[in-house]
């Protein structure tokens, strides 16, 4: 990356957010910044261009964002996991928890093969809980899960306890503060 910003200064810490005690550590800095979206594509082809994929999974929304132009440089298909009840087809699903509630996710049936290898990425690995509902739903339809990628990881919350065995690998950490 050039010496004119680091990926830290352009990821934004918000306190108190989406409720008192959490740190927000909010990637869209790193949209606004040319430099810093292409640096992180960059580095994510650089880390996958190896491995042999089938596709890749994103977690909506801010997962899109970087697996959209990653799948498209390792020409491999995107498949969207999203939020309950966005997606019109047959689905797979698993209700989870957030480090500060409760979610649920889907997959469409149709998008996932048995025995396809993907790797999962969203912005940011905290807890891991997120990760492992999309692992879980991805399984549902027989695919196998080589690895996690994220942005920003959490590691004092331990998420590799949640994703233990699968690798996980990110661009910049923060330990707790």
């Amino acid at each position: 990356m050039s010496n004119d910003f680091s990926l830290d200064e352009v990821i934004r810490k918000v306190p108190d957010f989406p409720k008192p005690g959490i740190l927000f550590y909010d990637i869209t800095g790193i949209l606004v910044n040319p430099k810093a979206f292409k640096y992180c594509i960059d580095m994510m082809v650089k880390l996958y261009k190896g491995l042999e994929l089938d596709a890749l999974a994103a977690i909506e929304s801010r997962g899109f964002v970087f697996a959209a132009p990653l799948a498209e440089r390792l020409g491999v298909p995107l498949i969207l996991i999203r939020k309950k009840g966005k997606l019109p087809g047959d689905t797979y699903s698993c209700k989870y928890a957030l480090e500060y509630g409760f979610a649920e996710i889907e997959v469409h049936k149709a998008d996932v093969q048995r025995g396809q290898k993907i790797l999962i990425i969203d912005d940011l690995i905290a807890t891991g809980g997120t990760l492992k509902a999309a692992q879980n739903v991805l399984e549902q339809g027989g695919a196998n899960v080589l690895g996690f990628f994220g942005i920003v990881g959490l590691p004092f919350l331990n998420y590799q306890k949640v994703l233990d065995p699968v690798p996980v690998k990110t661009l910049i950490d923060y330990n707790a503060e």
